[in-house]
């Protein structure tokens, strides 16, 4: 995506099934579980680089002994910050002490058997030290403290914070970060209190009473209660000072989720790929967690499965398989893959199948895997041409020159665009990055015959169109070709996103503008206006009554041909001298290149749940209000 979004986040569990001294025994470290850890975040890494976090829960501590230990940073370079500080402390230790594993428990803050591990962009939240996950919620009973981090979006905090207020709590932030730790707080201390009641009538001291809680403390019940009403796409982990952990993953399975168990340990991570390269695993030793369901792991390391939320239809975020996701892993590849090989027949049009007059590049780097697919189906149309072509000369004597010719024909893959300086502009505000995109690119020069060539461009998809307005076209222009096309893999970006990605301002998208432009030209403004009226009266009902999206309506007066060309007409700077074209996946084609991720509701205005409603029409009022405020 050669103008990258954000996405909220990258998570990481681990938890070890063996004493610690097993893995000094046999890995020759007591450090095997943080290292693990390290690794199974920087191969996350591009889930989150403003902030990073990790939290440690021990076993069986002496009385007085801290066993909870969690580090932060809102660094540029977080991660290795974190790992810096946590491995800088090992090494001042000595070799006796780094091999004595009942003084490293007690000495050394992060020798734990529970691990866990947050990678965060800084989206619409601030992003203050206080706003990196993990939260903490800490308490003298053990079994009170809780830890949670995760990868999640709420669309209805504002009912959750009443509900907290109805509990009779004094919320310090409205926030779904905030308000998660203490609804799940809430009802760990509910749980603990029936159990302590519970074993008070039957004799027990309170010192016995906290070891019960500790074996008979229910997961289940408090994660039932506490995720109960939410509206949301989310991957939450949590750990509990008793030594139980958890993930819970939503109805929908909007948000990734996987895991993996050995006799060793029980990891969790939001990219299958990265635990596949941690532990080493063939891609059926991973699990993908069911939506609606939690992995729970007891005190005692023993794991279950659990029916947590209701059951619902599961429309997992398509945007992960086209962008988000790491494409090492080998469904997302193959995925990527189709998506450009469906869009070939379509490219080849445009050009005329004028093999010998185009070229096929490429931008950003995470759109190669969908450019290699769209190149694959060139070239098998390509072989398909060449054989029609040699057919139509038929038996002619003094054909051989044009069969020569035929023969000759290949497909055009250059590398057109390339970085020649790191720059971390996927990262730097709106203001700033536009211009740093002209920088961080360059050109290869002496590929495009000046005005004859066409350059075929793949790019993941296309949000806010003012990179390639500001930065790309014009750096194209410096080759003078005589026609650019863009190819999205993805389809028209329309509507806002609230279970995870940055993306809630209808304003901010290129087609949604192209929409307006469209209504205007067209005498429509009375329907835009309309179109507001209805989001207002439907933003007065209850969340439960709100499943309208007028909005799709208003998109319905036009052909996603004509949104396009509306669009290109937007994008393309009055300076350049060769024609502009853009070519976007289709709904249709999406869905057979992604079948087991139908979450398509950037793109469709299909929302999975009833807040999704709320957000698009809540952005569309804001936008007609001229509000830049957050949907969400």
């Amino acid at each position: 995506m050669s103008e990258a979004i954000k996405h909220e986040c990258g998570l990481a569990l681990i938890r070890l099934k063996k004493p610690i001294e097993h893995y000094l025994e046999k890995y020759g470290t007591a450090t095997w579980g943080l290292k693990r850890l390290q690794m199974l975040m920087a191969k996350q890494l591009n889930r989150g680089q403003d902030g990073s976090g990790i939290g440690i829960v021990k076993l069986n501590p002496d009385y007085g002994e801290r066993y909870i230990a969690r580090k932060r940073s809102n660094s540029k370079s977080s991660l290795a910050d974190v790992f810096h500080d946590v491995f800088n402390e090992w090494e001042k230790l000595t070799d006796e002490q780094q091999q004595d594993i009942p003084y490293l428990k007690k000495n050394f803050p992060y020798m734990g058997e529970i691990l866990m591990g947050h990678l965060r962009y800084g989206t619409h939240g601030r992003n203050s030290i206080e706003n990196i996950h993990p939260f903490l919620r800490q308490n003298n009973w053990m079994s009170r403290n809780l830890m949670i981090a995760g990868n999640y979006n709420l669309t209805n905090v504002d009912q959750l914070f009443t509900q907290l207020i109805d509990l009779g709590q004094q919320p310090k932030e409205k926030s779904d970060n905030v308000t998660m730790l203490e609804k799940i707080g809430h009802f760990l201390d509910e749980e603990n209190q029936v159990l302590f009641r519970k074993f008070k009538d039957d004799g027990m001291d309170n010192t016995q009473i906290a070891e019960a809680i500790k074996e008979n403390l229910s997961i289940e019940n408090i994660l039932r209660r506490a995720f109960r009403n939410l509206d949301g796409g989310f991957n939450m982990a949590g750990l509990i000072g008793n030594g139980s952990s958890f993930a819970v993953r939503d109805s929908n399975g909007i948000r990734p989720s996987f895991y993996v168990e050995n006799d060793e340990v029980v990891a969790v991570a939001s990219e299958r790929s990265a635990l596949m390269t941690v532990f080493n695993l063939h891609i059926s030793e991973v699990k993908e967690l069911t939506p609606g369901h939690a992995l729970i792991i007891d005190h005692n390391a023993n794991t279950r499965i659990s029916h947590i939320l209701p059951q619902a239809e599961k429309l997992s975020c398509s945007f992960e398989r086209i962008y988000f996701s790491k494409g090492n892993d080998v469904e997302i590849y193959k995925e990527r893959k189709m998506l450009g090989e469906l869009l070939s027949e379509r490219v080849l049009k445009k050009v005329d199948y004028n093999f010998d007059e185009t070229v096929f590049s490429y931008i950003p780097n995470t759109a190669s895997t969908s450019f290699y697919g769209l190149i694959d189906g060139v070239n098998h149309k390509l072989e398909t041409y060449k054989l029609n072509k040699l057919l139509e000369l038929g038996k002619d004597g003094n054909s051989s020159n044009k069969v020569e010719k035929i023969l000759r024909l290949k497909t055009r893959r250059e590398k057109i665009l390339l970085k020649d300086v790191k720059m971390r502009t996927f990262i730097t505000n709106d203001t700033d990055r536009e211009g740093l995109v002209g920088s961080v690119y360059d050109v290869t020069y002496g590929i495009v015959r000046e005005r004859q060539d066409t350059l075929v461009i793949m790019d993941d998809s296309i949000v806010r169109g003012t990179t390639l307005t500001t930065s790309i076209l014009a750096i194209l222009e410096r080759l003078k070709p005589k026609k650019v096309i863009i190819v999205s893999s993805a389809p028209q970006i329309r509507y806002p996103d609230c279970y995870g990605i940055d993306m809630s301002r209808l304003s901010e998208f290129i087609c949604f503008r192209a929409l307006i432009e469209l209504c205007k030209e067209n005498k429509l403004e009375h329907k835009i206006e309309e179109t507001y009226k209805i989001a207002q009266q439907l933003l007065e009902k209850p969340l439960s009554e709100v499943i309208e999206n007028p909005v799709r309506d208003l998109y319905g007066l036009f052909t996603t041909d004509q949104i396009t060309d509306k669009v290109v007409q937007m994008i393309t700077p009055d300076n350049i001298g060769c024609e502009v074209d853009i070519i976007f996946q289709s709904i249709s084609n999406l869905h057979t290149a992604c079948p087991n991720h139908k979450g398509d509701w950037y793109f469709t205005g299909n929302y999975p749940t009833n807040g999704g409603f709320r957000v698009v029409n809540k952005a569309f009022v804001n936008y007609f209000e001229g509000s830049n405020e957050r949907s969400y």
